[in-house]
């Protein structure tokens, strides 16, 4: 314990030594030039328990007992509240600091908006952040549907669907990092360490004959209209593994899982397992015109809006993934973060900027380190969160890191235009399934996980399913 309170404090201290303060306190020079007019920020939830949808697979590969989750399954967890009341706090601090809204504001008119996915960890993060943003208001988070439903504007679904379009997507996920199982191979000693930390030969799931290893051999992807992108095989298993053990790494304040102390590498490692998973399903440019296109527009009109000074939409991952493949955002490599691209509780802020004749924006990514969202530190303007610039590919920033919005709503308009460009007609769903590009013979594995060719006498796994022979 003592070597992870060090590593913790190392952590901190390594922030104060970051860009961080560069881009939260900006010089007299630039304020000279410019006005802080609206701030719309894209939020991913904050820490939840695992999800257990299908069954809770993540329990039955280990002998070991799991953390005990503050929350029931996929909801926020209490430090997930306290740590977005301090993010709040900290939005607070520097939103009054430039003057866009009185300290103990309470709204007026339509200037504030919080609008949130209706699943509880999505609802919960913004009243958690309204709580510390807007202390002296009682700010209504506004839903459309009850309880744990699943908002369409915050659901990454293809609404429009031909079979042209399908297989554009197939092509894109395939060209992808060497293609699926390339990039799933890629990750085979990061799964070789999670099945040895896990002692997955001895777990439930072994002893009951159903895996000893995880498997990606048999990865298939499901793109119909009316449902997010899926993927079906041996890899979910490792995603949803994977996701348990980076959440149950921040809630338990350790680096140590199941009594073997990982590095920040490791770690790291073991998310980009979940950032396979997440980049084919929502991060090709094709289906990410599609997923995106609601919270595009509305990022877009908020963006154009006179009346409005700070909008929070609040998500999931896959809202930030799938709108940065859609506009081309290049998110940073973090820094102090077990996930490589948007963290837990991350949030994609564009700061509209006027300089009285033109207006502008800069796009940030802020998200609590490692320390801090274990230490549950309290963050104001001289304790920070990380802030990392999001750049656009393919526009230039003026000598102030801003880019004209003129420009970036042009690209939001070209996406727009993307999405409806594609063709709504009917298809062969069997096309999704059975491409050229994903389809492979019958996936077959013996309960050691090494793959067979035919089936053979005894228990097999059969496209992810235990068969008798």
């Amino acid at each position: 314990m003592k070597q992870v309170k060090l590593w913790m404090l190392a952590a901190v201290l390594t922030i104060f030594g970051a860009n961080a303060l560069a881009q939260t306190k900006r010089s007299d020079d630039f304020h000279a030039k410019y006005e802080l007019k609206e701030v719309v920020v894209m939020s991913r939830h904050n820490i939840r328990s695992p999800l257990t949808s299908g069954g809770a697979a993540y329990q039955r590969v280990t002998p070991y007992t799991w953390f005990t989750w503050s929350s029931p399954s996929s909801q926020l967890s209490l430090r997930g509240g306290v740590l977005e009341t301090e993010m709040g706090q900290f939005f607070r601090q520097w939103v009054v600091g430039e003057g866009l809204l009185p300290d103990n504001y309470r709204p007026e008119g339509d200037e504030v908006l919080f609008y949130s996915n209706s699943r509880q960890r999505t609802f919960a993060t913004a009243k958690y952040f309204s709580a510390g943003f807007l202390p002296f208001a009682n700010v209504e988070i506004t839903h459309k549907l009850e309880e744990d439903k699943m908002d369409p504007v915050f659901t990454p679904q293809f609404t429009k669907m031909n079979d042209t379009y399908r297989q554009q997507v197939l092509d894109e996920i395939n060209a992808m990092n060497g293609g699926p199982q390339a990039w799933m191979a890629a990750q085979k000693a990061t799964l070789n360490l999670m099945e040895e930390v896990l002692d997955i030969a001895h777990s439930p799931a072994a002893l009951q004959g159903d895996t000893t290893h995880f498997w990606y051999h048999d990865t298939q992807f499901k793109i119909e209209k009316g449902s997010e992108p899926k993927m079906t095989g041996g890899y979910t298993l490792a995603n949803s593994v994977a996701d348990a053990l980076v959440l149950q790494c921040y809630e338990s304040e350790s680096m140590t899982a199941f009594g073997h102390e990982l590095t920040m590498e490791q770690w790291r490692a073991i998310c980009a397992v979940k950032a396979v998973y997440d980049g084919l399903l929502f991060t090709t440019h094709s289906a990410a015109v599609n997923l995106a296109y609601p919270l595009v527009s509305r990022i877009r009109e908020e963006l154009n809006r006179s009346d409005r000074k700070f909008m929070f939409l609040c998500g999931h991952d896959s809202n930030l993934a799938s709108i940065g493949a859609a506009l081309g955002l290049q998110f940073p490599e973090t820094e102090n973060a077990l996930e490589l691209r948007t963290p837990i509780g991350s949030k994609l802020v564009f700061e509209k900027w006027s300089n009285g004749t033109d207006d502008f924006v800069a796009i940030n990514l802020v998200y609590q380190a490692v320390g801090q969202l274990q230490g549950r530190t309290l963050l104001s303007l001289n304790m920070p969160p990380m802030v990392r610039p999001v750049t656009i590919a393919g526009l230039t920033a003026n000598s102030d890191g801003l880019y004209r919005l003129a420009d970036l709503d042009t690209r939001m308009a070209n996406a727009m235009a993307e999405y409806d460009a594609i063709e709504d007609a009917p298809t062969d769903v069997r096309a999704a399934n059975h491409s050229e590009a994903t389809s492979q013979p019958a996936a077959i594995y013996n309960l050691q996980g090494q793959r067979l060719y035919t089936v053979q006498r005894g228990v097999n796994i059969v496209e992810g399913k235990k068969v008798a022979n």
